[in-house]
């Protein structure tokens, strides 16, 4: 790459689309949004058009508004704004990354395309090259999350010697339970000083013993000073206190798992706990009952509140 690279490290918050009563994107949220991240949460980096931000149910031209406003209200306030490209058609993904650049994003994050999928980590590779050669010099991270694609690949096989074919390549978003595949990446990531960022929020505490050096997720949206604190504990050897923290971020979890916990009962949860207007989430998910959000919120809260 022709310009040095800030290391993504840290948390990260994937997030929510804001839309209308009748589905359309609401972009006059996304400035408060910025505001309310940095100042109730101190989270200053963002995952756009993700699996929370319902990446897959927008147009190209609704992501691509989407990524222009978050760089546009982001400049100056946010440290990095990562866009989400991937796509089913690369000729798509080409185009998000040609604008990604364009607009001035920090770096782009590409999943793996899920209908046709790709046979073998070789195909994946290509189709990553293929994508970031339309934007040279921005940093790409692979994003893995076989829950999703349905794409059971290693996420290590696909790192391996990517860096030949991808010389902007600079880490994964590791949004998968298998561990011993993350402790793999972590490990060939090393020599590269690339970044592996893990997914599974209420995990977190076992992918930082491997060595991640940050995480993506949604819950960061309204948790991300209580995690932030979590890191902090655990960077400083206090590990009583991490695992504390993390038992009681599984409990929150669990209470909202137990009352079906998606991504339209979080959206409307980020609404409750936050006071900004996320909206419905776009169809084939519908809202959800908004007494089971206001509990879960609640339990939110309370959790914040002790801490």
């Amino acid at each position: 790459m022709s310009k040095s690279v800030k290391k993504l490290t840290g948390l990260v918050a994937a997030t929510f689309t804001p839309l209308t009563a009748e589905g359309e994107i609401n972009l006059s949220v996304i400035g408060p949004y910025i505001d309310y991240l940095i100042e109730k949460q101190n989270v200053k980096s963002v995952f756009i058009n993700g699996t929370t931000g319902e990446g897959f149910s927008l147009t190209v031209d609704e992501r691509k508004q989407l990524a222009a406003a978050w760089c546009q209200h982001g400049k100056g306030k946010l440290e990095q704004v990562i866009v989400h490209v991937g796509c089913m058609s690369i000729k798509d993904s080409q185009e998000l990354t040609r604008h990604a650049a364009s607009i001035g994003a920090d770096g782009i994050a590409v999943i793996s395309p899920s209908y046709f999928k790709p046979i073998n980590a070789d195909a994946l590779r290509l189709f990553l090259k293929e994508v970031s050669a339309f934007a040279p010099d921005l940093p790409m991270y692979y994003y893995h999350i076989p829950s999703m694609t349905g794409v059971a690949l290693d996420a290590a096989d696909v790192l391996n010697g990517i860096e030949q074919m991808i010389p902007s390549f600079q880490g994964v978003k590791f949004t998968g339970t298998d561990l011993r595949d993350l402790g793999q990446c972590v490990c060939y990531s090393q020599s590269h000083n690339w970044s592996v960022m893990f997914g599974i929020d209420e995990q977190l505490l076992g992918a930082l013993v491997l060595g991640v050096h940050g995480a993506v997720g949604s819950t960061y949206n309204y948790l991300g000073r209580i995690v932030n604190q979590m890191l902090a504990a655990f960077y400083n050897g206090n590990h009583m206190q991490t695992r504390a923290l993390q038992f009681e971020f599984m409990e929150v979890i669990t209470f909202a798992k137990n009352l079906g916990f998606d991504v339209s009962v979080n959206k409307q949860v980020m609404s409750e706990v936050s006071g900004l207007a996320m909206g419905p989430p776009r169809l084939p998910m519908l809202p959800c009952p908004v007494s089971k959000a206001q509990a879960i919120a609640q339990k939110i809260k309370d959790f914040s509140q002790g801490h």
